[in-house]
């Protein structure tokens, strides 16, 4: 995956920062369904359900289970705050 390729994927908690990696792509359980993001997804603020984030990367792939939260995306840059 070159540089021009990913996005970045950056997970918080309220106590601390759990994730920050240079993926591909990222699925997401909004609260209107599960949703994706690849490369130059609009701005788009969302609220997240109970469920699965799972991403994508040049290493692999990886997920991780939330309780609640919100996302942010803007300028290829994803902000999951989120409740485990």
């Amino acid at each position: 995956m070159s540089v021009t390729d990913h996005i970045s994927l950056v997970i918080l908690t309220p106590e601390k920062m759990l994730l920050e990696k240079q993926v591909s792509s990222v699925s997401l359980p909004g609260t209107k369904g599960r949703f994706m993001v690849l490369k130059d997804h609009a701005p788009l603020i969302s609220s997240l359900e109970e469920g699965e984030v799972r991403y994508d990367s040049s290493e692999g792939g990886g997920s991780l289970y939330v309780r609640s939260g919100f996302v942010e995306i803007i300028r290829n840059k994803v902000t999951v705050c989120a409740e485990l």
